[in-house]
């Protein structure tokens, strides 16, 4: 084995290997996927509505299972993996979604405390980090809040610090702009790149050009579950 491919592998973050889902018999959300993502990369993943950038987002975080190939994510194998050891991965995996998914009875600072509870961080250590994780989105002065109170871009910055507070190793954000208006999606869009060059490997799935065109990162194009396109960052 050589020296640069020595460093590759140790460099990969997400390694899939002719990965293929399918829900139907003959029916297939992703067809033969092989993707190499390496340490400290923010990668776009592009492609129409149905192309299978969802179904490719819930496998890296084992919410669903491949029908073929491997999947490895931070070292584990995630088609192997029994069920004691998807907690554990998803403890280095951030994840934003489009539509948010806080939890409308707790306040802001609770929703991004979720994260480090689970881990076993002590409350006053969870408090600090959450405190400085909301000055970073901007939104410590509304910590003592509700969802219902916060307008959508808002909502979306408290979902990105709960996906971040842990310092996870990977982000997955998937159409993190999809629900917000041109200014606030870069809004958005800047936060995340931040955490990429603070060393966080993200994968972002979206459609949206404007965004594309902005930071001209690595960009995967999903066409019918099969990937027909992969781009090198530009300069």
């Amino acid at each position: 084995m050589s020296a640069d491919t020595e460093r590759t592998q140790s460099d990969a973050i997400v390694r899939l290997f002719h990965v293929s889902k399918s829900y139907a018999a003959g029916s297939f959300a992703l067809r033969d996927v092989s993707i190499e993502i390496t340490k400290g990369e923010m990668v776009f993943l592009t492609g129409p509505s149905g192309a299978g950038k969802t179904t490719l987002m819930k496998l890296l975080f084992a919410a669903e299972r491949p029908s073929e190939g491997q999947i490895l994510v931070l070292g584990r194998n995630v088609t192997r993996l029994g069920e004691r050891g998807i907690p554990a991965l998803r403890r280095r995996v951030g994840v934003v979604f489009q539509d948010f998914k806080l939890i409308p009875q707790r306040t802001v600072e609770e929703n991004v405390g979720l994260a480090l509870r689970v881990v076993g961080a002590s409350r006053r250590e969870a408090r600090s980090k959450v405190f400085a994780m909301l000055k970073r989105v901007g939104l410590q002065h509304r910590r003592f809040h509700y969802p219902a109170s916060l307008s959508g871009g808002e909502q979306q910055r408290v979902a990105l610090a709960r996906a971040l507070v842990n310092e996870p190793a990977l982000l997955l954000a998937d159409e993190p702009t999809g629900n917000l208006d041109a200014e606030l999606s870069l809004e958005i869009m800047d936060l995340v790149a931040g955490a990429a060059s603070r060393g966080t490997t993200v994968l972002v799935a979206t459609h949206d050009p404007t965004i594309l065109e902005r930071y001209r990162r690595r960009t995967l194009h999903l066409e019918a579950g099969k990937l027909t396109d992969d781009r090198p960052e530009s300069p």
